[in-house]
């Protein structure tokens, strides 16, 4: 591996057009922390082996990870040459930095995105970029640099997860068109105004030890005999390969971009006059004779809409990316579990976001048994729906009632409708006392109930069994009732219809009149009954009395008494 160079340097190469270029800018990539140092003892009897900054779901940020990204933001900064103050203010964004990653990694779990495919990939890049034949020198070139190879892969990992889960949720979302892309150029067309510049690459002639005119005069000879291979059509950076002395000649010569200003004014006089592809003759230097070929020649000013198109159109998307993206993060922030330390501050927290309560254990309640009150069967409030004895007036006559049975009659009423008494402790060998009923009535009221009528029968106890014996009846001997037409609100009186006057009796008669239209209907009359006499029905006729049965016992016979007489039918 070159020297010089940091494997933690080469994630930077690493990124696709847009979405990775906004995603290394809104998200540092922390690796996890490995070794803690030994913290001072627990006030409880405990090590405390790490802080915790911050819960994110399912995952911590412990104290190491805050500092490890402080020290990595420390010297990104320091590359690119920026201010402490500019250094200072983005460390007001590192919490938020480190929250973001851990919710993206979230996603990323939850959508099922793991990233091994593209890690793979993307180190064995990392392989060929530093011209390493196998992925175990890779891990040995790490471990020479301090560096943990298990650290570097996580890093690795967490980027490829978080710009896939960037492209899925907020990516594909996010749509540029030509006309779009051309407006954002013209509005920001000076913000890609650049100085004039050169790319330079050399071909250099030694003369450092050319310490007579006859070794100087064949280095000048050398140097036109390149230059004029050059304009006979050879290949640059071949022949600064073959032929240049100089540091560059591995690298075909090349010596990078050049603003005005920055080179010798020999130097900058004879390239700057040059356009792209074109070769200077050789120059004398305290080094010897170069050869300098301009690859490409940068003009002042603003440049053309089509040399910079692709920069604008990364420009474009990253500034719609990222107020969707924090947006999206906003949403993911209201939906997380999140508990920051305090002392630390989250700029990317949502005023809808939820801080988790936290409360002292405490047991559940013992749970109260159930007071359960014994009371008696007749002490209940339930009342029963008697059915009504049958109506014996016309057996027997009602006899009035004795003072002293309707008072045993109000008293049964009464206690049965009484309400439960209280719970008692009944002792072995001896009654209850307070569970009985008291000596005083309640008088208990129906607001349902019908007033009773004078005549009422006594309701009888359905648990008791009814001494007088029921007589079934068949369906034919019972009375006849005559059906009429009822009518709702009527009385029988108003539901008969009244007579017809004179003229509802010619208009009567006038219809029935026959038209004639299929003969004479007037003579057809209806056949008389053959059957003479009076009609009866089947039920109407009395019934015959079965046979009496022979008896052939000896003696005389038992008297039996007549049977009653049939009732006759109620016309």
């Amino acid at each position: 591996m070159p020297p010089g160079v940091s494997l933690t340097m080469t994630l930077n190469p690493f990124r696709t057009p847009a979405v990775v270029v906004l995603g290394t800018v809104l998200l540092a990539s922390f690796t996890l922390a490995q070794t803690r140092p030994a913290a001072p003892d627990s006030p409880y009897g405990g090590t405390t082996v790490e802080d915790i900054v911050a819960r994110v779901n399912d995952q911590i940020i412990t104290h190491t990870d805050y500092d490890r990204a402080m020290k990595e933001v420390d010297d990104e900064g320091r590359q690119r040459g920026a201010t402490m103050q500019q250094i200072s203010e983005s460390h007001k964004d590192l919490l938020r930095s480190l929250i973001d990653q851990q919710l993206w990694l979230s996603k990323g779990k939850e959508l099922g995105i793991n990233g091994e495919t593209q890690l793979i990939k993307r180190l064995d890049e990392i392989r060929k970029q530093y011209n390493l034949e196998t992925l175990e020198d890779l891990e040995k070139a790490a471990k020479e640099q301090g560096v943990s190879f298990e650290d570097f892969k996580a890093n690795i990992r967490n980027q490829i997860i978080t710009q896939e889960v960037m492209r899925d949720q907020v990516g594909r979302k996010v749509q540029a068109t030509p006309g779009e892309v051309r407006r954002f150029y013209e509005l920001h067309k000076q913000d890609y105004a650049q100085p004039e510049s050169v790319r330079l690459s050399e071909i250099m002639v030694s003369t450092a030890s050319a310490d007579s005119p006859d070794k100087l005069a064949a280095a000048k000879a050398k140097a036109d005999d390149i230059e004029a291979k050059i304009h006979q059509g050879g290949d640059f950076a071949q022949l600064a390969k073959s032929f240049s002395d100089g540091q560059t000649a591995s690298e075909g010569g090349d010596l990078g971009q050049y603003r005005r200003g920055s080179l010798a004014k020999v130097l900058e006089d004879a390239t700057f006059a040059l356009n792209s592809g074109q070769v200077t003759d050789p120059i004398r230097t305290r080094q010897g004779f170069v050869i300098l070929k301009v690859v490409k020649h940068v003009p002042g000013g603003v440049p053309e809409y089509k040399d910079v198109e692709q920069q604008v159109e990364e420009a474009f998307y990253t500034a719609r990316m990222e107020p969707a993206m924090r947006e999206y993060l906003t949403t993911m922030r209201e939906e997380a579990y999140i508990d920051i330390k305090p002392g630390y501050v989250d700029t990317g927290a949502s005023p809808k976001q939820i801080k988790p309560v936290y409360s002292a254990y405490a047991p559940p309640a013992p749970k109260k048994k159930k007071k359960v009150e014994r009371t008696r069967f007749r002490e209940t409030t339930h009342t029963f729906r008697q059915k009504t004895r049958p109506d014996l007036s016309a057996a027997a006559p009602e006899k009035p009632a004795t003072p002293a049975k309707a008072s045993k009659k109000n008293a049964s009423v009464d206690t049965a409708s009484m309400k439960p008494g209280k719970k008692e402790k009944i002792r072995f060998g001896k009654a209850p006392t307070q569970t009985l009923p008291e000596a005083a009535a309640t008088k208990v009221e129906d607001a349902g109930a019908l007033p009773p009528a004078a005549s009422a029968p006594e309701p009888e106890n359905p648990l008791e069994a009814s001494t007088k014996p029921t007589q079934k009846s068949r369906f034919s001997a019972r009375a006849k009732v005559a059906k009429t037409a009822k009518a709702k609100g009527l009385t029988p009186d108003a539901q008969a219809a009244p007579a017809p006057d004179a003229a509802e009796v010619a208009d009567r008669q006038t219809q029935a009149a026959p038209l004639g239209l299929a003969g004479d209907t007037a003579n057809k009359k209806k056949k008389k009954a053959t059957t003479a006499g009076e009609k009866k029905r089947i039920t109407d006729k009395a019934k015959e009395p079965a046979p009496k049965p022979v008896d052939i016992t000896l003696g005389p016979a038992p008297q039996t008494p007549p049977p009653a007489p049939a009732p006759a039918p109620q016309q």
